[in-house]
């Protein structure tokens, strides 16, 4: 028996690639949005609303965030609520660029390649409807530090084809949690909150093909290959939660900087909270053979993973 035939038999039959494609596309011709007409960008925004969930906010429940007014929290929810959706276009951009790769030499004409572009399409739109909420908001954009930047640039040259799929649940998996918990909420401002479902009803779409397709490749890769998805999605998990949320906002809302980052890094709540996010993406990881040897320890160094 090969490791290819052993790796089938743990992970369980494998669904059809271009059967799979077929739904996804079927359902995004149902259910897809234009978020430029669905939203309405011109109403002012809501007196006394969140733009993100108290309990969701980086410092909530740490010895800063009981020290400070209702206004200061609310503020810091609108700074970090632009930091996510920066950081949210930041991982788009390098997933389009993942996606693209991956179709190169793949059938035109095929269903997962048509699906794969309808994605693109997609992220393309929840790109700009993210810049429009930074924008409307009136709090500045924060681009991820210069380190992880370029990083990036090399994490996406050498990414494996899986490795390409891990880092897109990753990107999608952890936030799309948090906006799951946030677009129901009524304590939020209802643009954030219609932003937040477009990109959830969309999103569920992307994570299927990226699961699916990734569920695919471990079984189907040189044992290299594996290996080197391991590590690259480990060091990728690093990354993400070190740029999760720019140290800038705590600067912005007149608190001090140093003090705020060590606060967030001590805080049970949210590591807790970052952990739950992360754990039904973890779990599939851990299924399909990801989180082992060197790539799991990166994982916990993380602080992701329980």
């Amino acid at each position: 028996m090969t490791t290819t035939d052993i790796l089938r038999d743990t992970l369980g039959p494998l669904r059809d690639r271009e059967q799979v494609a077929e739904r996804l596309l079927a359902s995004s011709a149902r259910h897809s949005f234009d978020p430029d007409k669905e939203l309405d960008w011109d109403a002012p925004l809501e007196e006394g609303k969140w733009f993100w969930p108290p309990e969701l906010i980086s410092l909530y429940d740490t010895p800063l965030w009981r020290g400070m007014s209702e206004e200061q929290r609310m503020e810091l929810a609108r700074h970090e609520a632009a930091s996510l959706a920066s950081l949210g276009i930041w991982f788009e951009i390098i997933l389009m660029q993942l996606l693209v790769r991956h179709i190169y030499d793949k059938s035109v004409t095929s269903n997962h390649v048509r699906y794969a572009l309808t994605e693109i399409a997609d992220e393309c739109q929840h790109s700009m409807m993210f810049a429009r909420l930074i924008t409307k908001s009136g709090a500045p954009a924060c681009p991820v530090p210069r380190v992880y930047h370029n990083l990036a640039r090399v994490l996406k040259t050498v990414s494996t084809t899986p490795g390409s799929f891990a880092a897109t649940l990753l990107g999608e998996e952890i936030l799309d949690w948090m906006q799951r918990l946030t677009f129901p909420d009524e304590r939020v401002q209802s643009l954030v909150r219609g932003v937040t479902r477009i990109h959830v009803v969309e999103e569920a779409r992307h994570v299927r093909y990226a699961r699916e397709e990734l569920r695919r490749q471990m079984v189907t890769a040189p044992r290299w290959e594996r290996e080197l998805t391991r590590v690259s999605c480990g060091e990728a998990a690093r990354v993400f939660s070190a740029c999760f949320v720019s140290p800038q906002v705590y600067t912005n809302v007149g608190l001090d900087r140093r003090e705020a980052v060590t606060q967030v890094r001590a805080s049970g709540h949210r590591r807790e909270v970052m952990q739950s996010g992360a754990k039904r993406l973890t779990d599939f990881l851990d299924d399909v053979g990801i989180l082992q040897g060197i790539g799991r320890r990166l994982w916990k160094s993380s602080g992701l993973l329980t």
